[in-house]
This record gives structure tokens, sequence and C-alpha cells, in this order.
């Protein structure tokens, strides 16, 4: 563990209602009296339902709201149901993610992904852009190539790459209670920035989280990978007294 800045970022997915601010204001009332405040950034990724009313309750700026997904047209359109950047800007998200596996499954493409960034960066919104592979392609030794090529045919040079932090979600790991064994998961996450920067011809290394099953009792293990810049935290993230336990067993 290092003194960087890390994130804990919440994706509440379908979950919560007007009466869930309940569980902000717990994590923000913890945050506001813990230590290191300025090595800790706050993210909670919430339905898109919620967002304005919770900016509206939210007075403090120690935690950032952000949206789950948006349609990749970025303005106003004949899309029914869809919801774009620019309403969820105008809703008060500061953060998005976009290409999580859940969407992919769904038939999300790497190019549909791709309108969805430039779309989400042209609105000044920061992207959480996940990657990830599945069993069977982890099993035929096909990590590393499904990752470079989710990367490189997402991203495009010209991005600002300041406002894109990936996150490492591994889909055999969401929800399962299993994460990758700790030697691994280090080696992926150094593999993800040093291609990064090779591919990109950058010398800075992007900001790369962690996400699947994150837990109390296994961010110890997790917290001892110093090139892990963060965690992306699913179903743990809809209580408050266990996201404040990841974020406080992290710095024990």
């Amino acid at each position: 563990m290092t003194n960087k800045l890390k994130y804990f970022i919440g994706n509440w997915k379908m979950f919560g209602d007007f009466s869930s601010f309940k569980i902000i204001q717990e994590v923000n009332k913890y945050i506001s009296k813990s230590k290191n405040l300025g090595k800790k950034k706050i993210v909670l990724c919430v339905p898109n339902t919620l967002i304005h009313f919770y900016k509206k309750k939210l007075r403090s700026k120690l935690i950032s709201l952000g949206a789950q997904n948006c349609h990749f047209h970025e303005g106003y359109g004949a899309f029914t149901g869809s919801v774009s950047a620019t309403m969820l800007k105008r809703l008060g998200a500061e953060y998005i993610i976009l290409g999580h596996s859940e969407n992919r499954l769904e038939g999300e493409t790497n190019q549909i992904i791709k309108k969805k960034i430039i779309s989400s960066l042209n609105q000044k919104l920061k992207v959480i852009f996940c990657i990830g592979e599945t069993f069977n392609e982890k099993k035929n030794g096909k990590t590393y190539s499904i990752l470079r090529n989710q990367i490189k045919s997402s991203l495009q040079n010209k991005f600002n790459k300041n406002k894109i932090i990936l996150a490492y979600e591994p889909v055999w790991s969401i929800g399962t209670n299993k994460i990758p064994k700790m030697n691994e998961l280090e080696n992926i996450i150094k593999f993800i920035k040093k291609d990064f920067k090779l591919f990109f011809k950058t010398s800075n290394a992007p900001k790369v989280l962690y996400g699947g099953s994150v837990n109390p009792k296994n961010i110890k293990s997790l917290s001892s990978i110093s090139e892990i810049d963060g965690f992306l935290i699913g179903g743990a993230s809809q209580s408050s007294k266990k996201f404040i336990d990841i974020i406080e067993n992290y710095y024990k």
C-alpha cells in the first residue's frame, strides 16, 4: 500500500430509491472524520433516477456521483428509453461507468463503447472504462490478448486520457466471491499499464482499478498490490457498513 490517491467507487447497479440516500449520508459522515482525507476519492454510481435527487441533497464535496451507462448518441434523439451523456451531465453526474461486462453480455461491442466514451468525454464526464476476460478466456490463456483488444478497440490516442480510469474486472469474479491470485493480479495490472503506455506512446501510466467480489474481508490482501489505484465495488457498496469497512480495512 502506498500514499497515492486511491479510488473507492461504488456501483449500485439496479438498486436504491430516495430513502437509500441514508447510505450516502453514513459514508459521508465517516469520510468527513477519517484520516488521510486527501488520499481517498469516493464516487458512488447510482441509478439515473436518483442522481439529481442525491445531488441536491448532497451538500458535501467529499463524495462524487456517477452514472452506470449511457446511450452512444450524445444529445437528444429518437432512442426510446435511453439516456445520453448530455442528460446525465445535466443531472449532476461527474463520472460514468462504461464497458461493464453486464452490458457487454447483452451485446455491447467495443465499437459502441468507443462511441459512448467519446460522447461522455465531450460532456466532460470522467470515464470508468471496464475491461476483463471470461472464465473460458482465462482458462485458454487469452487474458492479456482480450484486455489488449478491449483497450485498443475502444480508446483513441486523441482522447483526454487523464479523464479515463481503467477498471480491470474479470467477468468470472463478479458476484462469485472469487478473486484472482495476488501474483496473477499484480502481473495483469502491470501489463495493462505498460501496454497502455506503449500503445498510446505516453510516459504516463493510466489509473487502474480492480473490481470483482471486493469485500471487507479480501480488501487487505488486495491492498498489498501498490499498482492498484483503487477499487470498483459492486454489491458491497449497497451497504454503508460494508463500503466503509472496505475503506477502513484497506488502510489498517
